[in-house]
């Protein structure tokens, strides 16, 4: 489940619904956004779940209820338990949710981790715990006509990804196209069944993003294996 920023306590420019603790904003006010979260979906105490310490690496945790008590740095996750929440929190990067048989992942994708190959490392841990075909499912995130791109590092995405992640803005300056990215990076992991809710956080006032505001707060991907 992809969440916005909508039915939350947070005030501005954390309005409503951040979930984030690394932003500045009040932590009552995220704590209580979390617990609104969990009971929407039907899930137990929000410190139980898998949190993560993100930092734009390829670090992938196994994730474990503990992890909850001091979230590890990582940028995805992956599990065997049913149940158990795994999350991530975005504001213009990439959510994506990875399901096999019977092991679930989640995964942080911003341009550096992209970059890191943090796709492949997830998928090839949710491979190497679970059996069965390997989907992915791509939330909400920045889109090229409003995600201008430094030349340098475009050229090295294109090296790694190849030429179809380079686009251009509205105003057509050099564009990363950040869907097509994730995209090349899970079929170059072997992912062939993507699934892609196609929101543009930039676009959407229903959703945060960093490149549109600054300061702002997170949404999360919040994946579960069914019991």
């Amino acid at each position: 489940m992809w969440t916005d920023r909508q039915g939350g306590v947070s005030a501005a420019p954390y309005d409503e619904a951040n979930v984030a603790e690394h932003v500045g904003d009040d932590e009552a006010a995220v704590t209580e956004n979390r617990r609104r979260l969990a009971a929407r979906l039907g899930l137990p105490d929000p410190a139980g779940w898998c949190w993560l310490r993100q930092v734009h690496g390829r670090a992938v945790a196994d994730a474990a209820p503990a992890a909850a008590v001091s979230p590890p740095e990582a940028d995805a996750a992956v599990t065997t338990v049913p149940g158990l929440p795994l999350v991530v929190q975005t504001a213009d990067c990439a959510p994506i949710a990875l399901v096999s048989d019977d092991a679930l992942g989640v995964v942080h994708a911003g341009w550096a981790g992209l970059l890191d190959g943090v796709v492949d490392a997830a998928v090839a841990r949710l491979r190497s715990v679970g059996t069965g075909r390997v989907r992915a499912a791509l939330g909400p995130c920045i889109h090229p006509d409003d995600y201008e791109f430094g030349r340098v590092d475009l050229d090295r995405l294109v090296a790694t990804l190849g030429s179809s992640v380079e686009s251009r803005t509205r105003q057509g300056t050099p564009a990363l196209d950040l869907p097509e990215a994730v995209g090349s990076a899970l079929a170059r992991a072997g992912v062939d069944e993507i699934v892609d809710v196609d929101v543009c956080t930039f676009s959407s006032p229903d959703h945060f993003s960093h490149r549109r505001d600054g300061a702002t707060g997170r949404q999360a991907l919040v994946a579960v294996l069914d019991v």
